[in-house]
């Protein structure tokens, strides 16, 4: 077997959890956004070019509250924001991607981020090649679950109360798998800490940031001491 169709195939392995996830994500999305009056092309050139779950949920609502450009660039810094700070960990992986870098960018989101901060790729996967399949892969699967969305959303009468509630089930269980694949939990627990710790200190509407601020210092400060305990185990 070529490197390449290796490749290929273990990136695919690797994203099944997310395309399941992703096909029942976007079929919401595309439901919600169908009900909003927005059909089959928005669903298809909102996921192709926004290709952020979570906002692209929020912009529903802002299509139909009628929203200025100024009010939607802010609640977009606010709900994206958090990118910028998980993002600054995957610099030195995406150094070497070539004219893959952009779009390796582009569509890092939070899940596919999830499945290429900590790999430990077999022999005969080539690294930025498998970053990238996962990456198109991952989009492939939220394009075709908003497609899916917005056609049963035309065609079928469907009560959409608690659809929005599947992104934070995704969360959920992408916790619980990242929880049981590794040994030192550090991580975790400081990411569930701390965004406690925030949304007692700032409240709800104001956590976000302070929270993603503290995760990642705390990250890079026990950076060192959690990739000498996964090594130790």
């Amino acid at each position: 077997m070529s490197n390449r169709k290796k490749t290929i195939q273990y990136a695919f392995q690797k994203s099944i959890p997310i395309m399941t996830g992703y096909i029942v994500l976007g079929m919401g999305f595309g439901i919600l956004l169908q009900k909003q009056g927005y059909g089959l092309l928005w669903a298809f050139l909102m996921s192709l070019c926004i290709y952020a779950g979570s906002m692209q949920y929020v912009t529903i609502d802002l299509l139909g509250s009628g929203a200025s450009l100024v009010a939607t660039a802010l609640m977009t810094l606010m709900v994206n924001i958090r990118h910028v700070f998980y993002g600054i960990t995957m610099l030195t992986k995406y150094q070497k991607a070539g004219r893959k870098k952009p779009y390796l960018i582009f569509a890092l989101t939070d899940e596919t981020f999830s499945v290429v901060c900590d790999v430990d790729l077999p022999e005969g996967v080539e690294e930025n090649a498998y970053y990238f399949w996962i990456s198109l892969l991952d989009q492939i699967y939220w394009v075709l679950g908003s497609l899916l969305g917005s056609i049963i959303g035309n065609t079928l009468p469907f009560n959409s109360a608690g659809v929005e509630f599947s992104m934070t089930a995704l969360f959920v269980v992408i916790f619980v798998e990242q929880w049981e694949k590794t040994k030192q939990h550090f991580p975790a627990l400081c990411g569930v800490l701390l965004s406690l710790l925030s949304l007692f200190i700032f409240g709800a509407d104001d956590f976000l940031i302070p929270a993603m601020i503290g995760i990642t210092i705390a990250l890079l400060i026990g950076k060192k001491w959690v990739e000498k305990g996964e090594t130790k185990a």
